[in-house]
């Protein structure tokens, strides 16, 4: 009786095993980590906010400096939408932006789709070429192309837009698609042309649905920067008929000669800046993975 009681007693003082599926609780997060990071958001966002607290001032209250529009109203933003030239500006920059992402990542799969399969020489010297355009600021060629598109007829055109906006768009779709289709299996296009597939069929039914994702963060990153580009836009366009968005607030007039319609301008800026924004927050995984694919690859 004695011994089964020792034994018992053994028994439960002895420890009992940790759980190895059981959560452990890491270090916690200071305090003054959450008031950086809190701090850094106000810093970011405090720009878009008073740009939204302008665009809701009229009158007398736009020279204050309150923090909070004292009489808000959305006269601004009618304003704006009465204006055929911001609407057609609207109409063009959403042309401009399409084309331009659409022929880009056309363009830019098959030359991606080149440089990550096929073996040749100079294939380095070639992607480094591409990317090399990426350097190049737009000012450098705004001049010459004004000479040339006046020459050929291709200025104050959607056409004479698209084509310079095309150039910077290439080599940043390239880069990304690159190091999407290196990712690729090469053993599932063999099993397709074994199938009878032709190299067409097997980059058009096996690589482009799988490199999709890799495409979508190519086509967000190339539709926002044809969006947001504005020297190209006012130096190659001289009428309402083809300026798109960001050239067309520049222009914006007040009702007398001396004035700043600082209103209309940040209510259209407003405008253009939510598509982007909500664009950028619904994708933001797809853009990040699109950067950052095979930065850690090997």
């Amino acid at each position: 009786m004695e011994a089964a009681t020792s034994t018992t007693t053994a028994v439960a003082s002895k420890p009992k095993a940790k759980n190895k599926n059981a959560p452990t609780s890491g270090p916690s997060t200071p305090w003054w980590m959450w008031i950086a990071v809190a701090a850094i958001i106000v810093f970011c966002l405090f720009p878009f906010y008073w740009l939204i607290n302008l665009s809701l001032k009229t009158g007398a209250d736009l020279g204050e400096n309150s923090i909070f529009p004292p009489n808000p109203t959305l006269e601004n933003y009618k304003s704006v939408f009465q204006n055929d030239d911001f609407v057609r500006a609207l109409g063009n920059s959403a042309i401009v932006s399409g084309v331009t992402t659409v022929l880009a990542i056309t363009i830019g799969s098959f030359c991606a789709y080149a440089l990550a399969r096929l073996r040749f020489k100079g294939k380095v010297i070639i992607l480094g070429l591409v990317l090399s355009i990426t350097t190049f600021p737009a000012i450098a060629i705004a001049a010459p192309l004004f000479r040339l598109w006046s020459d050929v007829g291709l200025f104050n055109t959607l056409v004479g837009l698209i084509i310079p906006n095309l150039t910077f768009a290439l080599p940043l779709s390239i880069y990304i698609l690159v190091s999407f289709f290196k990712e690729i299996p090469k053993d599932l296009e063999e099993a397709a042309l074994v199938d009878g597939a032709t190299y067409f069929q097997a980059f058009r039914k096996v690589v482009v649905p799988l490199a999709a994702p890799g495409m979508a963060t190519a086509a967000i990153l190339v539709f926002i920067g044809a969006w947001n580009e504005f020297l190209l836009a006012v130096t190659l366009t001289s009428s309402p008929s083809a300026r798109t968005v960001p050239a067309a607030i520049a222009f914006f007039t007040g009702s007398t000669q001396f004035e700043i319609p600082y209103g209309t301008i940040t209510a259209a800026s407003v405008i253009i800046s939510v598509p982007l924004i909500v664009m950028v927050l619904l994708f933001q995984k797809r853009i990040v993975a699109g950067l950052t694919a095979g930065a850690v690859k090997g």
